[in-house]
């Protein structure tokens, strides 16, 4: 009984793993957010002051957002302070708000938004 558990508990994990990627290369840019999180607010922002219209799942509305907080947070070392936000550009995860202001201060965050067709000029 007890390995019949672990097996659900397996399948759940890797269920959960699909759906975000399913998820994550839907559209050019996706970020799993929680919508009472400042950090999420202010990554949106920046997106939007951008001229780039992410697609956005709020975790804390999404019937299944428990489970996928939890596959997102393996997505993380221990030291990550925070699950959310997450942002993906192409499909390709890019990290939680540290990563994303690191790469658009250092000039990389353009190129992969037009990259991945989310930024036309």
């Amino acid at each position: 009984m007890h390995r019949r558990r672990l097996t659900k508990m397996m399948s759940s994990k890797k269920m959960n793993s699909r759906c975000i990627e399913k998820m994550a290369t839907a559209n050019a840019v996706v970020i799993f957010s929680r919508s009472s999180c400042c950090l999420c607010h202010a990554v949106k922002r920046l997106f939007s002051g951008m001229g780039v219209s992410p697609t956005v799942h709020e975790l804390d509305q999404h019937p299944k957002g428990k489970h996928l907080y939890r596959a997102l947070s393996s997505l993380f070392t221990a030291s990550a302070s925070a699950a959310v936000p997450v942002v993906f550009i192409g499909g390709n995860l890019v990290g939680g708000i540290d990563a994303v202001l690191a790469s658009h201060i250092n000039g990389t965050l353009v190129p992969l938004l037009r990259q991945a067709g989310a930024l036309w000029l």
